[in-house]
């Protein structure tokens, strides 16, 4: 089934145009939303829609995932592009354009001067929600997890955050599919999403990136090219270029620890952020830094200076992550935890300072017997250096029973070599 088959655009009640299903009156944004919510296959059966299954549903998810309904002039209810369509930027907007907005069961009413009436559970909820969804990004998840099951996406990785809340990856004009694919790599290792391509020489999208992404799936899936550099920072609030030479520009200069900064000041605003990205072979040109509001100069040896392009992305988003509270030192599995720096004690535990004077004790007493403290006068400063040793150590438990039962054994002895009682 192809997009022109797949979906109908007609108009509601109110004269908006709407994306549906062919041959139903369900809208592409319930169609995500259940498959999203439920899963496919329990997402499906709730729709119910003849002729609609595992095969013919991605050229719908398609049709809302590349947001083509923005050619057609059209939209879905709840969806975030509906209030954009209608003008709508506000709650206060938002509320204007209804007769009635009831909450709960009704006990309190916002009242507005248009014609609909809105039923929610709560003002919170209406505060989170009247912006409508994002179901383009919803339809991305749900194709990837169509083509490649949910088993497989989970050990592929899937988003770090959601869509906006960490910065694009833009690069202009990339040559080659391998860089693209270790970029895509980069990006998954430390929580950058959002991969936008603008002119790639190869076309897009290019299955041979897949290989150089080893399992980077999910951001080469839900990556977008672009015909131009406009189209792919045209949403973005704030924007930085990174270069390796000098330019003859008035922007700010940044390491990419202040870039980082920047950036998670700016999206905790809500607004969207990204960086730009220069050519393998010539890097970015004057006029493409210029639609930048700052440069981002990465620390190198300045006689040898140019990095390749993978390299360059996975030293800005180690930085990203590294500033993340979601970081992880490591991979995290059903039978590894997450884990910390420093010395990790699992099921053990420090030695108590009882435990500790027990072993001097022990170890004193056998090296007392076997006439190591001599000259005698010397036995409390050689006791001393002993404990001092050994506490700085910081033995666990385990260790200083370990310790005990080595001193047992020298001596002892143990099993056929004990030694007789004197």
């Amino acid at each position: 089934m192809t997009l022109t088959q797949a979906i109908t655009v007609v108009s509601d009640a109110d004269g908006r145009l709407e994306p549906r299903v062919a041959g139903s009156s369900v809208c592409v944004a319930a169609v995500v939303d259940a498959c999203h919510e439920m899963t496919i296959d329990a997402g499906l059966a709730h729709l119910d829609i003849p002729d609609l299954d595992r095969t013919t549903l991605e050229p719908v998810l398609t049709y809302c995932a590349q947001e083509l309904c923005i050619a057609n002039e059209a939209s879905c209810p709840g969806c975030l592009r509906r209030m954009e369509t209608e003008g709508i930027g506000s709650l206060d907007d938002f509320v204007a354009r209804h007769r009635e907005i009831v909450i709960a069961d009704g006990e309190v009413r916002v009242t507005g001067n248009g014609e609909r009436t809105l039923h929610t559970e709560s003002l919170k909820t209406l505060a989170e929600n009247w912006s409508g969804e994002k179901y383009w990004y919803w339809a991305r998840r749900v194709i990837r997890k169509l083509r490649h099951g949910i088993r497989r996406a989970q050990k592929q990785g899937e988003a770090f955050a959601d869509e906006g809340e960490s910065p694009a990856v833009i690069l202009m004009e990339p040559q080659l599919a391998d860089n693209i694919g270790m970029v895509a790599r980069a990006m998954a290792n430390f929580g950058l999403d959002t991969l936008r391509l603008v002119t790639p020489r190869d076309g897009w999208p290019n299955e041979k990136v897949r290989i150089a992404a080893s399992g980077a799936n999910f951001v080469i899936d839900e990556g977008t090219a672009f015909p131009l550099l406009e189209g792919a920072i045209g949403d973005l609030n704030w924007l930085a270029a990174t270069t390796a030479r000098q330019r003859d520009l008035l922007k700010p200069v940044m390491t990419p620890v202040e870039a980082i900064a920047e950036m998670r000041t700016r999206i905790a605003r809500g607004e969207r952020c990204g960086v730009l990205f220069g050519r393998e072979r010539s890097g970015l040109s004057t006029a493409e830094v210029s639609n930048a509001d700052a440069l981002v100069m990465i620390p190198v040896n300045k006689h040898f200076a140019s990095l390749n392009l993978a390299q360059a992305v996975l030293i800005f988003g180690y930085e990203w992550m590294r500033t993340s509270e979601a970081q992880s030192l490591g991979r995290v599995t059903t039978y590894e935890a997450p884990i910390m720096a420093g010395l990790n004690l699992r099921d053990d535990r420090l030695a108590t300072k009882k435990e500790l004077l027990g072993l001097f004790g022990h170890l004193e007493a056998e090296l007392e017997r076997l006439g190591f403290f001599n000259p005698p006068e010397r036995r409390p400063a050689m006791v001393s250096n002993l404990r001092t040793m050994l506490s700085r150590m910081g033995p666990t438990e385990q260790e200083v029973r370990t310790l005990r039962g080595i001193v047992a054994t020298l001596a002892q002895g143990k099993g056929p070599g004990r030694k007789p009682p004197s």
